[in-house]
């Protein structure tokens, strides 16, 4: 069995294994769950996405399609409307911060990689447009792989049910990473997901956070993206703008269980959870303290 320890994504601007990188969250789309409408226009995504950097963002990932339960299909050609600006923005006035564009479209992913975008995160584990791999190892760019229960937001809620949904997860990302490496994507640019929120029950959620580390054996970096999700609102009894606080214990829980990235929202609260939870899972390391090691950094 492998650690995704010893797996290195070769992005500029991530901190080194193991500590946690986090990823923010850019909607630019008029309808997804809990910002929707609100970074629409470059000059609003370039003020929400600086504002993320500030606050300690490792990677900021692009969304022109909202994939809440329920939504339905964003055609390419607005997709592509929606994200390029942005992402020509955000690469123009960010440097070089490593910028993922979130589609399960190749023709979109591809447009956006010209404009600048580094990674392609497919909610579809290239399962939705055949196409999607070839561009992914022809770029050569990382690759997020996620798991969703049936190929589409509308149905993916449905008559929800696992005999074993960690068991099921596993299985689906390990076929899912060996489809990848049959069709050229390198093994150091592939990261895996188990998609809370996409075509789970709340005690679904909860068990991929507490058995989380299982999906290290896999040996890839894992994301986790957990932020703001119904499965918190139902634990808690909070509407998704009181989330926060079962948000950032989500991060903890993740990074303590080996999560590699985070994609949240609220950037400040989510970097200290993930940061303080590494320091406590790799405090019985002799000898390293945080500034030594770049949490901070």
């Amino acid at each position: 069995q492998t650690s995704d320890r010893s797996k290195i994504i070769n992005t500029p601007g991530l901190p080194p294994p193991p500590w946690p990188a986090v990823m923010g969250i850019l909607n630019v789309t008029p309808d997804s769950f809990s910002d929707g409408g609100r970074w629409t226009t470059p000059g609003k995504a370039l003020e929400r996405a600086a504002l993320m950097v500030e606050e300690g963002a490792h990677v900021l990932d692009v969304g022109g399609e909202s994939t809440r339960p329920g939504a339905g299909e964003v055609p390419q050609a607005e997709e592509i409307r929606r994200v390029v600006p942005v992402i020509r923005a955000l690469r123009e006035n960010l440097g070089g911060l490593p910028i993922s564009v979130d589609t399960r479209k190749a023709a979109v992913a591809r447009e956006a990689l010209q404009a600048g975008a580094d990674w392609v995160n497919d909610v579809s584990a290239l399962r939705h447009d055949p196409e999607m791999a070839e561009l992914c190892a022809g770029e050569d760019c990382p690759v997020v792989l996620m798991h969703m229960r049936g190929t589409d937001p509308r149905t993916m809620q449905e008559g929800v049910r696992y005999q074993d949904p960690v068991a099921e997860i596993h299985a689906f990302l390990r076929e899912r990473a060996a489809f990848a490496l049959q069709r050229g994507i390198r093994e150091e640019r592939i990261l895996l997901d188990p998609g809370i929120g996409f075509g789970k029950r709340p005690g679904d959620n909860l068990a991929i956070l507490k058995r989380l580390s299982e999906f290290r054996t896999l040996g890839f970096p894992l994301l986790v993206g957990a932020s703001r999700k119904s499965f918190i609102g139902i634990c808690l009894d909070r509407p998704v703008e009181e989330r926060l606080h079962g948000t950032t214990a989500a991060v903890a829980a993740a990074v303590l269980a080996g999560a590699r990235v985070v994609r949240v929202h609220d950037v400040k609260a989510a970097r200290d959870a993930a940061l303080m939870a590494a320091a406590v899972r790799e405090a019985e390391v002799p000898g390293r303290e945080p500034r030594e090691n770049g949490w901070t950094s």
